[in-house]
């Protein structure tokens, strides 16, 4: 028996186990959401077809600059990496796309479809590589690569970008996401407007090579690995990008990848407003680009931005189809399970979003009663949508209580006898 074939069992054991008491509070959740006007069938529907996509490079256990420490039963390539994927979405069923990070998971695009397929699985946007040297490759991004000064080191870059949409139309992908490292350290070492002008330019070269039906995802970041300036250092620069690029560039917000304290549920909003929100990159973070699991420091600032697009869903802003995609480094626990928890957690602030009363709180907006246009929203978010989520699972054939399930199913030790352990290493900081 398979790994993949053990949850089958232990869905059926755990949810029967569970299905009693879930009955009980979802019983009990549908009463108090009809006092408020609300019919939790609704909110069920809605959930259900809510998903997320997973990263590929999120089921292997991620790493700091000091260290990383390997966790047992590691995907050994590519098509572990969708095994593996494919368990999250049979237990949550809220994960069936994969997003592929080229070079590390290229591999024959007829063999990464079939193993798909019988996965139940398919491919999200494609993510190029152009802030790190591969094995091989001719020229070196240390100082940069979209923008870099030499002409032949940025048409590397480009080329490899078209590679990936070559790749990602043998896949069914829609979309390429590109982020880039590129900037400075040290003030004088480049020309700010001059290196932006380069990396236009080989957007806009890459830009031609897309499908007519696809889009093509630029990230913000504020800093790292350069520390003194960034290229495409904030929402501003990503929109003025997009705008440049034409009408099938958009912004992808990470919610790492802002200063501390910056109103990103705001920044949607502008996004959705001006028709240029491509996704989100969900995580979470206390000090910066952490890549902590999603909802586990700020739940409430996600809800927030939920919030924004729960409204713009509402009155049907242009444009609005924004793909969402978790991007996770897990150091200290199971990938496997994180990335269950966190494709829950979004789940739970979409589902909490659709709660808010839009008709009070549009009044109170209006009539500049602060504290009851927040209070709205603190009502919508302290309800514990668990039943709702739970329930939506369970009708699906998904497991009421993913994490449990998947420790029942003894997912993990199987593979760890399959697949071979991976030394740890060092990442050279003293």
């Amino acid at each position: 028996m398979s790994g993949l074939d053990t949850l089958t069992e232990a869905i059926a054991s755990e949810n029967e186990r569970h299905a009693s008491a879930l009955r009980s509070d979802f019983e009990a959740l549908g009463i108090q959401l009809e006092r408020r006007g609300i019919d939790i069938e609704d909110i069920v529907a809605k959930v259900s077809h809510y998903d997320v996509a997973i990263p590929s490079w999120g089921v292997g256990t991620g790493g700091t600059r000091f260290a990383r420490f390997p966790g047992p039963g590691e995907p050994r390539d590519i098509f572990d990496k969708l095994e593996d994927c494919a368990v999250i979405q049979t237990l949550t069923g809220a994960t069936p796309r994969v997003s592929l990070h080229i070079p590390w998971d290229k591999a024959d695009p007829k063999a990464l479809r079939h193993k798909a397929d019988a996965l139940g699985l398919g491919f999200d946007a494609m993510n190029s590589n152009s802030f790190s040297d591969a094995p091989g490759q001719t020229h070196s991004y240390k100082f940069g690569s979209l923008s870099h000064a030499d002409a032949a080191t940025r048409a590397q870059a480009v080329e490899h970008n078209v590679e990936c949409i070559e790749i990602g139309k043998a896949l069914g992908s829609k979309a390429l996401t590109v982020w880039i490292g590129d900037g400075s350290n040290f003030p004088g070492q480049t020309n700010f407007t001059t290196q932006f002008e380069r990396y236009l330019s080989s957007m806009k070269e890459i830009v031609k090579a897309l499908p007519p039906d696809w889009r093509i995802f630029t990230e913000h970041k504020m800093y790292e690995p350069a520390f003194y300036s960034t290229v495409v250092q904030d929402w501003g620069t990503n929109y003025m990008i997009a705008q440049e690029l034409g009408p099938q560039a958009y912004c992808l917000v990470d919610l790492g990848h802002h200063a501390p304290n910056v109103n990103i549920e705001m920044i949607v909003a502008r996004l959705i407003q001006s028709g240029k929100l491509g996704g989100f990159h969900f995580n979470d973070s206390k000090y910066g680009d952490d890549d902590l699991d999603t909802g586990s420091i700020d739940p409430y600032r996600l809800f927030l931005v939920f919030n924004e697009l729960v409204d713009a869903e509402a009155r049907g802003a242009r444009g609005f189809s924004p793909a969402h995609m978790l991007d996770q480094s897990h150091n200290v626990t199971d990938p496997i399970e994180s990335l269950m928890q966190s494709a829950m957690e979004v789940q739970r602030a979409y589902a909490q979003a659709l709660l808010v009363d839009r008709v009070a709180l549009t009044a109170y907006q209006d009539d500049n009663d602060a504290l009851m246009a927040a209070q709205t929203l603190k009502q919508a978010f302290r309800t514990d949508v668990e039943p709702i989520l739970a329930m939506a699972r369970m009708r699906k054939g998904n497991a009421a209580d993913p994490v449990s399930t998947y420790r029942a199913s003894g997912y993990r030790q199987h593979v760890a006898a399959q697949r071979p352990a991976v030394a740890g290493g060092s990442g050279g900081i003293i």
